[in-house]
């Protein structure tokens, strides 16, 4: 037979696997414990008649042991689903333990009463995004470092090969034959581009057309200077001169001129078409030839 003032004694007094002894006080780790203190009414083994609550899966259930299933330990709880509502599951627990004592009817319902308010905290808590802290291992951080470095090098290597393969096939050092394992697709490619690229650079050279101020008026200019002066000095001589002077003397000096003019202005057109881009032995050069004009003085002679 079970009897319940000789258990509690062993339990308080001796030994208790389910005791807990700290500074503020002596409590109970057994998991039907309706209070978690250790004392004479919430102790689940020294009560031959006990009833708590407990959640599996985050449904509640009310468990109850009477005197009558202490001989099976197997069916010694008997187990009732409690709804969710609040509410509902104080009738059902009522109505299951009306013929129980006060007391543990009151502890019964204060337990569901936090157990539905932690429910509900809970609930909050999942909703609500929270940071979470993970640890990275050493070991595993240190290898991928080194397997990307592995794989940098690597690549930069690649590219080297692959920059080096090309110059030679552009050099002709290797044939199609000889080279089983390179994409000539690609190599063509790039070739096509680089062809693409000085045409595009020519084409804008092209474009750019500027304008400047040439030598040529200014050059005429000074031969004109030239011509009106020496005609002032013959004119000078003339005057202060005889008779004497022979016009064969004057023809002379005027055909010598003539042709100093013919030479600078071809030159000065020559030099034109070759900054315009056209080949000066195309065209043939013309020889300007200018009348003398005699004084007026050997006129009336």
């Amino acid at each position: 037979m079970q009897h319940d003032e000789v258990i509690w004694q062993v339990i308080r007094h001796n030994h208790c696997s389910f005791m807990a002894k700290i500074t503020t006080g002596i409590f109970c780790r057994n998991p039907y414990s309706i209070t978690g203190i250790c004392n004479r009414s919430s102790c689940p083994l020294a009560n031959s008649r006990y009833a708590t609550i407990r959640e599996d899966n985050g449904v509640f259930y009310l468990y109850m042991k009477t005197i009558e299933r202490a001989h099976m330990p197997k069916d010694l709880w008997e187990r009732v689903k409690l709804p969710r509502n609040y509410e509902q599951a104080l009738e059902v627990i009522d109505k299951n333990l009306m013929y129980w004592p006060k007391i543990l009817l009151h502890k019964i319902k204060q337990r569901l009463t936090k157990m539905t308010q932690m429910r509900i905290r809970m609930r909050k808590l999942a909703l609500k995004t929270r940071e979470k802290i993970t640890t990275l291992p050493r070991k595993e951080v240190k290898r991928e470092a080194r397997r990307e470095e592995k794989a940098e090098k690597a690549a930069v290597l690649e590219k080297s090969i692959e920059k080096e393969l090309l110059a030679r096939l552009k050099e002709g050092l290797y044939k199609q034959d000889d080279i089983i394992n390179y994409p000539f697709e690609e190599y063509n490619k790039i070739i096509e581009m680089e062809k693409s690229q000085p045409a595009e650079e020519e084409d804008e050279m092209e474009e750019e057309i500027e304008y400047v101020e040439g030598a040529y008026d200014e050059l005429e200019e000074e031969d004109d200077i030239e011509d009106f002066g020496a005609y002032a000095i013959d004119e000078s001589q003339g005057n202060g001169s005889d008779d004497e002077l022979d016009g064969s003397a004057e023809d002379e000096e005027t055909k010598a001129r003539d042709q100093r003019k013919a030479k600078r202005k071809s030159t000065l057109a020559s030099k034109k078409l070759e900054k315009d881009g056209l080949d000066p032995k195309s065209k043939k050069t013309r020889v300007l030839v200018e009348v003398p004009v005699t004084d007026s003085k050997y006129m009336m002679l």
